[in-house]
């Protein structure tokens, strides 16, 4: 008997032992849109000036060995932490990671703690089978719980994970944008379905609280537009802004990504963050749980700017990025050609930007020979223009630099269209999308749109001029886009219209061939925009 007693008393004392007696805090650090930079973007972080807003500021920050040393010192402060990401890890990426299909990212991503990460839509950059050959070695766990199997209706990878901090289990849901299929290449989403964020979460949450857990963190690659710096939320827009109001009152804390910006708010009572991209920015989130509700009872968030001053490069990481770097040395490295000036990919009022501008003019100069296409006019989706064209001192670009600007390997596809039919396209840059989505265009072509006039009619009537000369409606004309496009990407269904098709060459390889060959930087705009 006494032995039973003592068994039992044991007993009792490891599950008080085990029961929190006050609130347990849990940290969890996040980034999103990490696209294989693992070494420090140029250009670095960027916020508005706040002394003057027109202006921006740039802080060297980034790369994945001075991202080791804040996860190493912000896990150090915490026992319970848990590192995350809200998708895009890959795709879209530099050469030092996109030549050996962004394994080198997956491989230092997984080195330095990540756990568990969204599926992004550059995550289908390379189709379902290439992120599934990557999930087999990857240290970390991608979740997909919106993204289904058309042939199983099955989620083609776990939709969530668990994970208990001292005796508290939190649960970590990821899921992807519905409109990826817009945004990604046809042969990218080809045998999966996206299906609604809010439904999705939702849907989940009910088993989720039958395992008796009540700390939700959602995972999103979605997001929103902030006015102003890391850990600012004024005005915030953007898709995120309509899905949180949806999501079950389960869901506690709501990581986002997407928009490549960085922003500490609060939508419908709950704590949202984004962590900008390139791994600028660390979102270090702390949660306070009820031992007895096992809930979510605070949340909040600091975007650490991980600046290379403030956190020194890790040697073991450095170390692994410095022998990635050396494999595609040769080919980054590589000259092309001088560039007067550096060229951004900010967007400027007209919509337009000095980056966008060249690469539509390399991808005309590229197909307007007859024998290539016959093209007059190239129109180039300001989303694929990646990074802006920054030349070395004595003005020279690599073929790194270019790559990184125009890492997809599009074929350009030059069509006919008339100009009633390429005004109606371009209306489509306002109407029916998330976010305005205005197509650069190339030297020699131009209109004027009117931002007070509602989408769909923005554009002045006869204002479309090809070469000073009206371009009228019937009056058929010969375009140039790279495959995304043709194939109606980004809500642009209007090319799926073109006629006379004429597949051509690389993107990447029109324009290089254009650098090389001496480009020639107009700075000029091309649109002119009222209101």
């Amino acid at each position: 008997m006494r032995l039973l007693v003592s068994a039992v008393a044991a007993l009792l004392l490891a599950a008080c032992a085990a029961t929190p007696t006050g609130p347990v805090t849990v940290q969890v650090l996040a980034i999103n849109d990490f696209h294989g930079h693992l070494e420090p973007p140029r250009g670095g972080f960027r916020q508005p000036d706040p002394a003057d807003p027109g202006k921006t500021l740039a802080t060297p920050a980034g790369g994945i060995a001075h991202l080791a040393t804040a996860v190493q010192q912000a896990m150090a402060a915490s026992p319970h932490s848990i590192f995350v990401a809200a998708g895009d890890l890959i795709g879209a990426s530099p050469l030092i990671s996109a030549l050996a299909q962004d394994r080198p990212t997956v491989d230092l991503l997984s080195r330095i703690g990540l756990v568990a990460s969204a599926v992004g839509n550059h995550e289908f950059d390379r189709g379902a089978q290439a992120l599934l050959d990557l999930q087999r070695e990857a240290g970390f766990q991608w979740l997909a719980a919106s993204t289904v199997d058309k042939r199983t209706g099955r989620t083609i990878l776990p939709p969530y994970i668990v994970r208990r901090f001292d005796g508290i289990d939190v649960a970590f849901i990821g899921l992807t944008l519905a409109a990826t299929p817009s945004i990604v290449a046809a042969d990218g989403v080809a045998g999966v379905e996206f299906r609604d964020e809010a439904q999705t979460v939702n849907a989940l949450v009910p088993g989720l609280r039958a395992r008796g857990i009540e700390a939700i963190v959602l995972l999103i690659h979605e997001g929103g537009f902030p006015a102003r710096g890391p850990n600012d939320c004024p005005a915030l827009s953007g898709p995120i802004t309509q899905i949180v109001p949806k999501l079950d009152r389960a869901v506690d804390v709501v990581i986002s990504g997407h928009t490549h910006r960085a922003y500490n708010c609060r939508i419908d009572g709950r704590l949202v963050t984004s962590a900008d991209r390139y791994g600028t920015v660390l979102s270090t989130i702390t949660l306070t749980l009820d031992p007895r509700t096992r809930d979510v009872t605070d949340a909040k968030a600091d975007n650490v700017v991980v600046a290379t001053e403030r956190f020194a490069a890790d040697p073991r990481i450095a170390a692994a990025v410095a022998a990635y770097a050396e494999q595609v040395r040769p080919l980054a490295e590589r000259p092309v050609g001088r560039l007067a000036l550096a060229l951004s990919n900010e967007v400027a009022p007209t919509g337009e930007m000095p980056a966008g501008r060249l690469i539509a003019d390399a991808q005309l100069a590229a197909t307007s020979a007859p024998e290539a296409g016959g093209a007059q006019i190239a129109l180039m989706n300001p989303g694929g223009v990646r990074t802006a064209l920054r030349p070395r001192a004595d003005g020279m670009l690599t073929f790194g630099d270019l790559f990184a600007a125009q890492p997809f390997y599009n074929n350009l596809v030059t069509m006919t269209l008339t100009g009633a039919e390429l005004q109606a396209l371009l209306e489509r840059q306002w109407a029916g999308q998330p976010m305005p989505r205005v197509l650069q265009v190339s030297r020699g072509f131009g209109y004027t749109w009117d931002a007070a006039r509602p989408p769909g009619q923005r554009i002045l009537p006869g204002s479309l001029r090809l070469h000073g000369r009206a371009v009228g409606p019937d009056e058929p004309l010969r375009i140039t886009v790279n495959s995304f496009l043709a194939s109606g990407g980004d809500l642009f269904d209007g090319f799926k219209a073109g006629r006379d098709r004429r597949t051509g060459m690389m993107d990447i390889d029109a324009l290089e061939a254009h650098v090389r060959g001496g480009a020639v930087v107009d700075d000029t705009p091309r649109l002119v925009r009222l209101n």
